[in-house]
């Protein structure tokens, strides 16, 4: 079952749980445990879209950075 298919799924459980006929305290721990999934699940969904977005195709992660300069820091000789 996909990631996309589950947010779907606690979704409508989401929607569904205040008329089930449940005692309140037991649809407070429902609502709860459904809410912390579904952060769950989109925290790893967003996650997923970022890193896709940061692959290079070559299995390389790369981003927009520079090196502002080029000047260099240490010479060969001054580390012995």
């Amino acid at each position: 079952m996909s990631k996309e298919t589950l947010v779907f799924i606690f979704g409508i459980l989401l929607t569904i749980v205040p008329f089930l006929g449940v005692p309140e305290s037991w649809r407070q721990y429902a609502v709860l445990s459904i809410g912390v999934i579904l952060i769950i699940i989109g925290y790893i969904l967003r996650r997923g879209v970022y890193l896709r977005k940061l692959d290079q195709g070559d299995g390389v992660r790369g981003n927009d950075s520079f090196v502002e300069t080029t000047e260099v820091l240490f010479e060969e000789n001054s580390l012995k």
